[in-house]
Order: C-alpha cells, then sequence, then structure tokens
C-alpha cells in the first residue's frame, strides 16, 4: 500500500507540476481577458441571479437548487482538510495561490457552465448536461464524452466520497470517540435512502443542508477573526510574504508553496475540472449565461470565504508549525485553541453536513453520467450499490492513500475538460456577448440558438 501510495504520488506531481497548472493558469487567464473579466464586473449580477427570479418555469430545478447541489460538492473536505494540509506543506503562502485560482478559475467555470447550459437535453421535466453532453454535441466525439464519464462517475461518486466519508469518521472519532466503523454504517445507510430518492429529494435535501453549514461555519470563523483583530493584519502581511518573499524562494520551497496552494484550491472549488457543469446543466434559466454567472458566484463563495475562513482559523491558532496533527485533526486543534473544547464537537457537525452534502452532490455527478453512458436501471442501480460501499470503505481506509488516489483522479479528469473547453470557448464567449448585449438593452436575457451563427445539436434552445 505505501509502494502504491509513492507511484501514485509521483504521478501527480508529474500532471500538476506541468501540464494541468499550465492549462488552469493559461486558459483561465485567457478566458478572463476574452470576457473582460467578467467574474469581477458582474459580480453583482451574480448575486441577483441567484434569487431564482430568472427561471423560466417552476417546473424541474431552480437556479438556486443547482447552485446548491454544486455548492454541496464542492464545499467539503477541501476547504476544512485541505486547506489544514495545504497550510502544513506548503505554508501560509499556500492561502495565496489558492484565492488566484479562485479569481481565475471562477471564469473557467462560467465558460464550462455555459457550454453545459448550451447543450443540455431534456429528460422528462427536468435537464440533464454536463462535459460528457458537449463532448459529444458540440464535437461529435461520443467516445470522449464516454470516458469522461467513467472518469467523472469514479472520482465523484466513488474515490471523492470515499475521501469525504474518511475526513467525516476521523472527525467524529476525535470528538465523540466512535468508532469509524459505526460512523461509516450510519452515513451509509442514510446516503441510501436519499441517493435512491432521485435528483429532486438531492435538491431538497441540499437547498437547506448548504445555507445552513455555510453559514454556521462562516459565523464561527467571523467571531474568532473578530477576537484576534490585532493580529489579522501581521496574518495577511504572513500570507503575502510566505507566497512571495525571500524564505520559500532561498529554501527551494517555492514550487511546493504554489503547488499545494493551487492544488487544495483545485480540489475545493473544482473550476475547470468539469464536474460543476453537471449541476449548473439541470436548472430552468432564460439564457444559458444566467447559470455560468450563478455557478462562478459558487467559486468565490466556496474558495473566497469558507477556504479562508478555514486558513485564517489555523493561522491565528498557529498550530500548523507543529506536526502533532494533520488535516481535519488540524482545523479541529485550532478551533479548540480559540473557543474552548466545544470547538472540536462544532467542527465534527460541520464535517457531518459540510462532507454528507458533498456525498450526495457527487453522487449526483456520477448519475447523470451513467446515464449519458446507457440509461438502464440496473446499471444506475448497481452504481448506487457502490457508491454506498465507497462511502463505508471511506470511513475506515488510510487517509493517504485516498487522498492521493483523489487528486490523481481529479487530475486526469480536469486535463480532459480543460482540453474540451479551451476548443468550445467561443461559442460561450458568442453568448456572454449576447447577454451582455441584451442585458444593455434593458432586457431580461432570452437565449435563441440563431443567437450563435452555425449552433447546431442544443435541443431545448431551439428557435
Amino acid at each position: 500500500m505505501e509502494q502504491l501510495s509513492k507511484i501514485i504520488g509521483l504521478v501527480n506531481n508529474a500532471l500538476y507540476s506541468y501540464l494541468l497548472i499550465a492549462l488552469l493558469l493559461v486558459l483561465g487567464t485567457y478566458f478572463s481577458i476574452r470576457t473582460g473579466f467578467i467574474q469581477v464586473r458582474m459580480i453583482g449580477e451574480m448575486f441577483r441571479l441567484l434569487s431564482g427570479k430568472s427561471s423560466k418555469t417552476k417546473k424541474g430545478i431552480s437556479s438556486f437548487q443547482a447552485f446548491c447541489i454544486s455548492i454541496a460538492s464542492c464545499v467539503g473536505t477541501g476547504n476544512l482538510a485541505g486547506v489544514a494540509i495545504a497550510i502544513v506543506i506548503g505554508g501560509p503562502g499556500a492561502v495565496f495561490w489558492m484565492w488566484l485560482i479562485a479569481l481565475i478559475g471562477a471564469c473557467s467555470s462560467l465558460i464550462e457552465c455555459t457550454l453545459a447550459q448550451i447543450y443540455k437535453i431534456k429528460d422528462g421535466e427536468h435537464f440533464r448536461g454536463g462535459p460528457a453532453y458537449y463532448m459529444e454535441r458540440a464535437l461529435g466525439k461520443r467516445w470522449m464524452g464516454i470516458i469522461f464519464s467513467i472518469l467523472i462517475s469514479i472520482t465523484y461518486g466513488l474515490i471523492f466520497n470515499s475521501v469525504q466519508a474518511n475526513t467525516m469518521s476521523f472527525a467524529f472519532e476525535k470528538a465523540f470517540g466512535i468508532s469509524r466503523l459505526h460512523v461509516g454504517m450510519v452515513l451509509a445507510t442514510v446516503t441510501a435512502v436519499i441517493i435512491f430518492g432521485g435528483i429532486k429529494r438531492i435538491a431538497h435535501v441540499v437547498e437547506i443542508l448548504v445555507p445552513v453549514m455555510a453559514v454556521a461555519y462562516i459565523l464561527v470563523a467571523l467571531f474568532i477573526i473578530v477576537k484576534n483583530i490585532a493580529i489579522i493584519p501581521s496574518i495577511i502581511s504572513l500570507i503575502f510574504s510566505s507566497a512571495f518573499g525571500l524564505r520559500p524562494v532561498a529554501g527551494g520551497l517555492f514550487g511546493v508553496v504554489i503547488m499545494q496552494g493551487i492544488k487544495r484550491g483545485l480540489f475545493s472549488n473544482e473550476a475547470g475540472m468539469g464536474s460543476a457543469p453537471n449541476a449548473a446543466a439541470t436548472s430552468d434559466v432564460s439564457h444559458p449565461v444566467k447559470q455560468g454567472l450563478v455557478q462562478a458566484l459558487g467559486v468565490f463563495t466556496d474558495t473566497i470565504v469558507i477556504c479562508s475562513c478555514t486558513a485564517f482559523i489555523i493561522l491565528i491558532s498557529g498550530n500548523y508549525t507543529s506536526n502533532s496533527s494533520n488535516g481535519i485533526q488540524l482545523t479541529q486543534d485550532a478551533i479548540v485553541s480559540q473557543v474552548g473544547s466545544w470547538g472540536s464537537i462544532f467542527i465534527a457537525a460541520c464535517i457531518l453536513f459540510f462532507a454528507f452534502s458533498s456525498v450526495i452532490g457527487n453522487y449526483y455527478y456520477g448519475e447523470t453520467n451513467i446515464e449519458f453512458i446507457k440509461a438502464n436501471k440496473m446499471w444506475l442501480t448497481l452504481y448506487r450499490i457502490a457508491v454506498v460501499a465507497m462511502v463505508l470503505f471511506g470511513c475506515v481506509a488510510q487517509i493517504q492513500i485516498v487522498w492521493d488516489l483523489a487528486d490523481l483522479f481529479m487530475g486526469l479528469m480536469a486535463t480532459m475538460n480543460l482540453l474540451t473547453i479551451a476548443v468550445l470557448a467561443r461559442i460561450a464567449i458568442a453568448a456572454v456577448k449576447d447577454y451582455q448585449k441584451q442585458r444593455s438593452e434593458g432586457k431580461d436575457p432570452v437565449f435563441k440558438a440563431s443567437s450563435i451563427p452555425g449552433l447546431k445539436n442544443t435541443e431545448c434552445w431551439d428557435d
């Protein structure tokens, strides 16, 4: 097992060191320039759209529910355990690179989610879509869509869900002394009840869980920040000096700082990975860019807000310099040092909400891609059983091998999606221009396939 972990680690380093980081930064910057940094200019529009008033009908999944599904998936262990790991390995400077990848990645998310909306398909009163669908319908390469579907189904429904379960079991073991196996049995049972209920049940659960868990965690973080307001300027200075200062450069750690920030930032907000488009495609909106903007806001919510909360809590406590704990246990120790013993219980509760909502959100990404490969109830049932089994496995697995596998599969999936949206970006950018033109005319934007000359295979947007 240790040898396998080393091999996976070498592959991860090679992948992240070159191809993936280059794609993320180059394409994210390119998209930002081509859209005039729309992720910054139209942030007010994002909040307006999140209200859900932009939906065309009351059927199907609302824009807010689609937003919650994607947030449920990405707001999880990456925000609590992942940030802690990044700071321990890469130092405080890793936080800056998480912020940067979120700023650039928000535009990549807008592009991929807009494409998912353009090429979504009807499924009864609901919609389905995502990278596999635009690979088939826009590129005409169904084989490519099938490969991506297999990757995302394994990555999210199986590998990532084992990561979420792993972190939850450690948190409950530390806070309550509960056996990790017992945690796994309960979690697997509840997961089965929800995922066998389909997209409607998933959407209703996450639209309740996501706001509650996010607000509670942010409020506690703000309390700790206000309590330590005098040292916040020095904390911010530490982040920037560690990201660019002479110490990491002289120590040969500059690459490690960047790598950890980008890896954990990507794992957390998932911008460009091809995951959020699966949720974005489910919403019923009058223009594809509406959901693209909403999903871009999700990247900011995940990294700039929630990940920053964790980072400041850990840096304020100063316990990241010791080797006594790592991952979620480090975050728990940091909270306890600031608010007392109930902090460990609070983080365990947060992990329960964060990780569980991620489990069911991740499952949906797999479901919609299993449906893409073959709409067969038996296949879907077998996949659901496999998801439940991996949740149980994750609760008792060795943590390092789980994280390494998550990084590897995430890298493969993200690389494939980024190359695809690079080819199709012109279509999404044309849709952005159409949206901005209608907004400048005072209209509530409505999209038609004819709005983009030569646009084909868009069954939901035909004139």
